[in-house]
């Protein structure tokens, strides 16, 4: 981390988007260390930090989890801790070439501060109320601008990328699953959600889309997948042209796809896309589609989202024999109830609780990633290219994609 950022670079990052814990800003300066690269930059809630009651490293408990592992354990902080855990558990189960753990980079209280004022217009209202930039860090994380090829250079042809939000592609079939939840062993995670929040009016309707399409490794129900995204794409599905926002919202959530919004989006594949007005949208989306297909990747995401094999239902009985503390859930159930449903999860060995644990919170990681796919017209003739290709049939194109 001998890089700092000081006062006078922060009107070189723009704000490029956010989601819970984390503003994301490009970079848009001249520096070559830079030029192609986003920061992730923590943010605190308005009435406290989202790390106020954290500690500053790993609990004790927390150590004894990843006791195997010594660039995680030796961590004196919180955020060296999440870019370890991506770099030397969720790197090697995913895939070196589909994660980028990226690196800290030092920088300067008053930086953040000028860059909570430059950004602070361009968030959405109910984010700027919610939570600030954290002032208080002393670094960000740096990563590749993965919507760009070539470290920023377009190289005279266009990137367009498309960012998506898979969730949890699976329907849990655990026996400690209460009988009083049923319902999660028949509907995914993310529908019930969708049910939540149209409930509590924070959204118009309910997505479309479901994750189990997507992650089903047939053709057509992935088609079906990018449609659904498209037609509600709420926070789970975005698309940057050249590393600009042209589809989607910034940090708060696009519901609906109107005529106005889709005609704009029509519009702005026209250099990118081939084909008369009304198809390029729908040519795009099929390449979507047959660009997850091939890749594999949606497997491999699931693979490790399985690793999630008892659900929290069950997974919380082995947290608490890591902690050596009684069991509340056991406690609120009675003893009698508890010792016939999770005798069985309390009287296994201290490692295999930890094995529960650490795949439960690996698991949990995998559901909440986030995908991004770019692509880039491959010139007529360039056969030499290091990216993997895409033939679009509907277009008679080739795209190189990353």
């Amino acid at each position: 981390m001998e890089d700092i950022l000081e006062q006078k670079d922060a009107a070189d990052w723009v704000y490029r988007g956010e989601g819970g814990a984390n503003l994301v800003l490009a970079y848009t300066g001249s520096s070559p260390a830079y030029i192609g690269k986003v920061i992730r930059i923590r943010k605190a809630l308005r009435n406290g930090s989202l790390t106020a009651k954290r500690p500053a490293a790993l609990t004790m408990h927390e150590r004894r989890l990843w006791k195997d592992l010594e660039d995680i354990v030796s961590s004196p902080n919180r955020e060296l801790v999440s870019q370890m855990f991506v770099r030397n558990v969720m790197s090697p189960l995913l895939g070196s070439k589909y994660v980028d753990a990226g690196r800290r980079v030092l920088v300067s209280r008053q930086f953040l501060e000028s860059v909570e004022k430059n950004v602070i217009c361009q968030r959405p209202v109910w984010r700027v109320d919610a939570a600030k930039v954290d002032t208080s860090s002393d670094s960000v994380l740096l990563l590749s601008d993965h919507s760009l090829f070539s470290h920023g250079i377009c190289e005279g042809e266009p990137c367009i990328s498309v960012e998506i939000k898979p969730k949890c592609g699976f329907i849990p079939v655990s026996k400690f699953i209460d009988e009083g939840k049923a319902i999660k062993r028949s509907i995914t995670r993310f529908r019930m959600h969708q049910a939540l929040k149209l409930h509590q009016e924070e959204i118009l309707e309910c997505s479309k889309y479901d994750p189990i399409d997507l992650f089903s490794q047939s053709k057509d129900r992935i088609h079906k997948a990018i449609m659904d995204l498209f037609t509600t794409p709420q926070n789970n599905f975005r698309v940057f042209l050249n590393g600009s926002l042209i589809f989607g919202a910034l940090g708060g959530t696009a519901s609906t796809t109107n005529f106005k919004i889709g005609e704009a989006f029509e519009d702005a594949l026209k250099d990118v896309i081939l084909g008369d007005h009304g198809l390029r949208t729908r040519s795009f989306l099929q390449l979507i589609a047959e660009t997850v297909y091939k890749s594999g990747i949606m497997s491999r995401l699931l693979e490790v989202q399985k690793l999630d094999t008892l659900d929290i239902e069950g997974a919380i009985h082995a947290y608490y024999n890591i902690i050596s503390e009684p069991c509340t859930v056991c406690r609120e159930l009675g003893e009698e109830k508890a010792l016939d449903r999770y005798k069985s999860l309390h009287s296994v060995p201290l490692d295999e609780s930890l094995k529960i644990v650490r795949d439960f919170q690996i698991a949990t990681t995998a559901k909440d990633c986030s995908l991004l796919i770019s692509f880039r017209r491959r010139k007529d003739g360039n056969s030499g290219s290091s990216y993997n290709s895409m033939y679009l049939e509907s277009t008679n194109q080739t795209f190189d994609y990353k």
